[in-house]
Formats: structure tokens, sequence, C-alpha cells
């Protein structure tokens, strides 16, 4: 028998890592592996988008505000000033907690854009969700909503379209009113929506006198709730030493109870007699301030009791996101 002459394969393109288009999951790879996109190439873009980002606002001014609104606030509204400027035909950008009928985004009649934060993302990265939703609404017809969608795993993020140099100012609103431009005169079954949505929101009060802590009432006694931008394991042996040494509360009748995990950051919570408001606290909330600063630069181990008390502040800890 002939021997079988040895079969060269044809060269296949070799394309670089930027150059691979994305294609159906089942095709086969453009980078010519021979396997099917979803288990070559496929396979790193999908980790890449759900992967998830545990501090997604991280670097945004504000970052602890924007984690307050995304998870604690019911209603606030705040201006985003963009890096490059408005677009022409685009009076504001505004965030705001929610929207009708939880759309991610709308533009308005007049091309202003609402932006909405507590939405389900379909990424493991809200700030590049959001991003993917600003760009299309500053290009949608006025007077549409934008529907949610996969943001693209190599799209901006909203730490790339805002002002870095721009403030974060929440306005904290008693309802709902700021969905439409003229609540009054709504029709009736958005009025119908807009008293529901009222009926089931918290009243919260931003402080003044520090950063991201919000007062809120409920029906048998009022929290404070105050996102903290320090590591979280240096925060709770700070807390733990102002905690055993009788020093935690914020006057009162009042009790720090436990701290929740959201996006990367820690909300300590106290609980507040019904009668203690949000204007009540703020003296309290800048000397706790003040003690906190001052725990935080101890390097000391802790003592027994102070073991005790972070533990017992761990075990009541409960995360968000």
């Amino acid at each position: 028998m002939a021997k079988k002459r040895p079969q060269t394969k044809a060269q296949r393109p070799q394309l670089t890592e930027g150059e691979i288009p994305v294609v159906g999951a089942r095709e086969p790879c453009p980078c010519g592996s021979g396997r099917r996109y979803k288990a070559c190439h496929g396979r790193a873009a999908a980790h890449a988008v759900t992967e998830l980002v545990q501090r997604p606002f991280q670097g945004l001014p504000g970052e602890g505000d924007w984690v307050a609104l995304r998870e604690l606030v019911p209603a606030a509204t705040v201006e985003l000033p963009l890096k490059d400027g408005l677009p022409e035909g685009v009076p504001s950008v505004t965030l705001a907690t929610v929207l009708p009928m939880a759309w991610p985004a709308l533009r308005r009649d007049d091309g202003s854009v609402l932006l909405g934060l507590q939405n389900d993302t379909p990424s493991g990265d809200i700030s590049r969700d959001l991003a993917d939703t600003l760009l299309r609404a500053l290009a949608a017809e006025p007077g549409t909503p934008v529907q949610a969608r996969r943001a693209p795993a190599d799209g901006p993020r909203m730490q790339d379209l805002l002002d870095p140099e721009g403030t974060f100012e929440p306005v904290v609103h008693s309802g709902f009113e700021f969905w439409v431009p003229d609540p009054e005169n709504a029709a009736p079954e958005v009025a119908a929506s807009l008293e529901r949505a009222n009926a089931a929101a918290i009243p919260t009060v931003k402080l003044t006198g520090v950063d991201a802590a919000y007062w809120c009432e409920t029906p048998e006694k009022n929290h404070l709730r105050w996102v903290m931008p320090y590591p979280e394991e240096e925060l709770l042996d700070a807390l733990a030493r102002l905690h055993a040494a009788g020093r935690s509360s914020l006057g009162e009748g009042t009790r720090l109870v436990g701290s929740f995990r959201a996006h990367g950051l820690t909300v300590p919570v106290w609980d507040l007699p019904s009668g203690v408001s949000a204007e009540d606290v703020e003296k309290p909330a800048a000397e706790f301030a003040d003690r906190l600063a001052t725990a935080l630069a101890s390097d000391a181990p802790l003592t027994t009791d102070e073991r005790r008390a972070r533990g017992g502040l761990t075990n009541r800890q409960v995360t968000l996101s």
C-alpha cells in the first residue's frame, strides 16, 4: 500500500484579542480554534459581563449616597453632570431612585432624561449597566422609555461618563411627584399609580452634618442608616471599641443594632425612639463621627470585651447586595 501523504491544514487567519467579533454562541469561534464561540472567546466575554463588581460606585463623587439611593432611600433625585456636557436637545440628566413601571430610563417630552437606579441589572456591574442605559436614553426619541438589556462587556461605566469634578447632591422627596411635570393635572391612571407609590414610601430625611446618613420613620421606631466609606474590617473594629466603651449610641434611648453590607460598603444602623427626628440626631451624629475617627486611628489589639462586641455586631450584619 502506498504511504499516505501527510495532509497539510490550511493556515487559519490569526486574530488578536481585540479583533475577535461577537458571533452566535453555537457558531465556530472566529479565532479559528475550531471550537464553538461559547466554549472559546465567548466564555471570557460572558464572564466579563456576569462577574460581580463588589464596589460598582467606587470612584464616583458621593459613593455612599449612590449606595443609599440604590438600597435605602425610597424617593430621591440627583442632577448628574456629564463629563462632555449635555448633548444638544437634552436640558438635564437626572438620576432617580425609581421610575414609573420600573423603567430603566425615560426620555421626557422636553428631551430631559430620567435614569432609574433601583432596577434589576442584567450583568454583575451596575455601573456599566447604568451607563449603557444612559447612553441609549440620550439618543432615544423624546417621550419614550428605555428598556433593559445586557450592556456590552467592553462598554463604558458611569465613571467614564460623569464629570469627576462634579457634585452628587441627592434631593430626598416625600413622594414620587417628580415622575410627572404636572402631578396635579395627571391622568387618572397616573394619579392612581402615584398614590400607591406614595403610600408605600417610608418617610426619609438626609442628614446635613455628615455624609451619606439617612433618618427614616417606621410605625414602631425610627432609624438612622449611615453608609460609611471605610474598609469593613477596620470599621467593625472601631465600632466594637466604641460599643464596648458604651460610646456607640446617638443619645438617650438610641442603640447601634447592627449593620448592612451594600455594594462593598458597610452601613451601621441605629434604632431611635419614635420621637427622635432627623433634626434631633444631627448633633449626636456629628459627635459620633469624631469619636469614630479616633477609634479608627487606634491600632491597639481589641480587648476581650471589644472582641465580644465585634462578634455581636458581625452576627447582626445583613448583606443587601
